[in-house]
């Protein structure tokens, strides 16, 4: 009897040791809410496929993202670079290690206004959230076309500061004349027919923003097996969105949007944000300096990008895959 009192507890212990192994395998992940996100956030959908658990959760803008990454919360974090350059800058253990996504921002006219141009800005309010790409590329946008502007009166051009979510009300109600707003938004107002194109701000040295992809240090360095099944599992994701858009868009209308954009909504959306893996230290480089350049972050000690731009597991789970 004792022995096989003693075989059932050490089978209970076999059993509560490999449950807590299981459990250990969960990934921590930021995102936030677009359509050129939904890739990142269908990783969860096909985690348990990958060997993995994802539990993700969603924040307002990348700044937040990188918040919680610094006080420990988050393992994964997805954001554009300027937050993840920033948090870098401001001590955040991060590394940049995939791509996620290019473009993703419209400078949008009210309908009523039918502003062609960049200089025709002179003397408007423009919309913009705070410390996001799209304040990079407007600030970059406005530079290169020779207009100053302040978040007070007297320059040449006012930012409005608003979050995302309230750019196009704002838009709407005429409390701006034109905004920097990401996808799907952008195309939404234009689609709605009270905002109309100015221009897809692709022109600056930036070019097209490339959406980051980060991970915590410690991450990378201490749970490399773990990381190497996310990583494997994002390129799984991403190969899916885009090779099969049914799928793409389904799971971004119903799930992330609930319904709440059109089918016109996200093909405009993802055509100016289209789905990607890659990301050099050139791009971030870039647009660090163009971060210093326009002043935004206001980063004493910027980052050298080749410090924090670590590809090697993206190109391993690439060549796994067979997805160059």
């Amino acid at each position: 009897m004792k022995l096989k009192a003693l075989c059932g507890t050490l089978a209970l212990i076999g059993l509560f040791n490999v449950g807590a192994a299981q459990a250990q395998e969960v990934v921590r992940l930021g995102n936030l809410k677009f359509a050129h996100y939904g890739a990142v956030s269908y990783i969860k959908e096909i985690a348990p496929k990958c060997g993995i658990k994802v539990e993700e959760r969603v924040f307002a803008k990348g700044l937040d993202v990188m918040q919680a990454i610094i006080a420990g919360e988050l393992d994964v974090g997805t954001t554009a670079s300027e937050a993840a350059i920033s948090g870098r800058a401001g001590g955040a253990p991060i590394y940049v290690v995939a791509g996620f996504a290019k473009g993703g921002a419209q400078l949008v006219s009210r309908a009523d206004l039918k502003l062609k141009t960049v200089k025709d800005l002179k003397g408007k309010k423009v919309g913009v959230t705070r410390g996001g790409i799209q304040e990079v590329l407007l600030l970059a946008e406005l530079q290169q076309n020779g207009l100053t502007v302040s978040d007070q009166p007297g320059k040449d051009v006012q930012l409005v500061l608003l979050a995302y979510a309230d750019l196009n009300q704002a838009l709407l109600g005429k409390q701006i004349d034109a905004m920097m707003q990401s996808e799907p938004q952008s195309s939404q107002a234009i689609n709605k027919g009270f905002g109309t194109e100015i221009l897809k701000p692709y022109d600056t040295p930036i070019g097209e923003p490339v959406r980051t992809m980060v991970m915590t240090e410690k991450f990378y360095k201490e749970k490399r097996p773990l990381a190497e099944k996310f990583m494997n599992c994002f390129v799984q994701s991403t190969k899916l969105f885009i090779e099969n858009k049914a799928v793409a868009e389904k799971y971004v209308r119903e799930v992330v949007f609930k319904n709440q954009i059109t089918k016109d909504d996200f093909d405009d959306a993802i055509g100016n944000s289209p789905y990607s893996y890659d990301i050099t230290p050139e791009h971030i480089q870039i647009t660090t300096d163009v971060m210093v350049k326009t002043g935004v972050g206001r980063m004493s000690k910027p980052p050298l990008a080749k410090d924090w731009v670590k590809t090697d597991l993206l190109e391993a789970a690439k060549k796994n895959l067979g997805v160059k």
